[in-house]
């Protein structure tokens, strides 16, 4: 078994009898906030009851928070459960998705026998999504997937190119998966969500999850907005029983509250994405000029991510991304000391 994503902090440990100091997976810096910590601990009191299978205190919560009826959200397992979930609600028989970008989607599609059209982006334009693009995008799609900010890249698509998707997937009838769960990191990210459009677009679902901004990873918490109520329904019809633990549920409630949490997460991460991205290209690497709380790059040592590894170091080698391969990697943004450390090894390793 090969581990697909990033954060196998598991197999360098097996490996290496250590812990690693792991940019692969893009998690907070700053930890599990206090709060959070203190709600999952106090949720054990209860575990031995089944968990709302309803999620109605979480939801609620999440309705307030996001001024959207919480008829219209549904809860999972992490953002990816609910990739595969709408997979399995909408069963399209043709589907699209940009490339490079989350690999989720793709297999979430093929597990539903569904023919996709794979929608490679330039790399003269720096893979950005323009509104060419969306032209690709094939009439008898039946589902389209976008990632914005985009994963590996950290790129925001511009408005006028989400408005060109919203209005074309409205026109269609295509149900159209926005996965937003990057975009609390970005500065902008209030100002550029979709959320506001749900009223307008009942095709439209928001993909958001706690994992990233919360460090709530192992939590596993991710929740779905709709446009409409009945596309809601569909998708809660197709979870698993008991979806989401009561110590998530919990969490996710006390996470809500984090306010000032996410604002020092958001000037952290601003300020060593633009240190990083200069240090990174004066170390002689090509750099994507991202958003998000990592940075893409590109080196021609191809053997980058091994080397560092033995220096215990995990980075994300992108070269199973479509549209991407060899000499293509993704670091995530940590504390400034983090980000040094990587900084001196990446020099070692490129520099003797």
């Amino acid at each position: 078994m090969e581990a697909l994503h990033g954060g196998d902090w598991a197999g360098f440990e097996k490996e290496y009898g250590r812990a690693p100091l792991d940019f692969s997976a893009n998690v907070s810096p700053l930890g599990l906030p206090e709060a959070v910590r203190r709600a999952a601990a106090g949720a054990l009191e209860t575990a031995e009851r089944y968990p709302d299978p309803l999620c109605r205190a979480l939801r609620a919560a999440l309705a307030e928070y996001h001024g959207v009826g919480a008829e219209k959200i549904v809860c999972g397992n992490g953002a990816a459960d609910m990739i595969y979930r709408i997979c399995r609600a909408v069963r399209p028989r043709r589907a699209a998705v940009f490339a490079p970008g989350f690999a989720e989607y793709r297999r979430a599609l093929e597990a539903e026998d569904c023919e996709i059209a794979e929608l490679r982006l330039s790399e003269a334009r720096g893979f950005q999504i323009e509104a060419e693009d969306i032209d690709r995008i094939p009439e008898a799609a039946e589902l389209v997937f976008v990632c914005n900010p985009n994963n590996p890249t950290g790129l925001l698509a511009g408005r006028d190119t989400m408005e060109k998707l919203l209005d074309r997937c409205r026109a269609r009838g295509t149900l159209l998966a926005v996965d937003e769960c990057f975009l609390d990191f970005c500065e902008s990210g209030a100002e550029r969500s979709l959320v506001a459009r749900l009223t307008e677009h009942p095709e439209l679902v928001i993909l958001k999850a706690f994992t990233k901004t919360h460090a709530m990873a192992g939590l596993r918490l991710g929740y779905a907005l709709c446009g409409s109520a009945e596309t809601a329904q569909r998708i809660q019809r197709c979870e698993q029983p008991w979806a989401v633990s009561g110590i998530a549920q919990a969490a996710g409630v006390a996470a809500l509250q984090e306010k000032d949490y996410a604002n020092r997460l958001r000037a952290l991460v601003s300020a060593e994405r633009r240190r990083m991205s200069a240090a990174l290209t004066a170390l002689g690497l090509r750099v994507i000029p991202g958003e998000a709380n990592f940075l893409l790059f590109q080196s021609t040592h191809l053997c980058l991510a091994e080397e560092l590894r033995a220096r215990g170091i995990l980075i994300r080698d992108c070269a199973n991304f479509a549209g991407l391969g060899p000499g293509w990697y993704r670091t995530a943004l940590r504390t400034t000391a983090e980000n040094d450390a990587l900084l001196t090894a990446l020099g070692e390793v490129l520099h003797g």
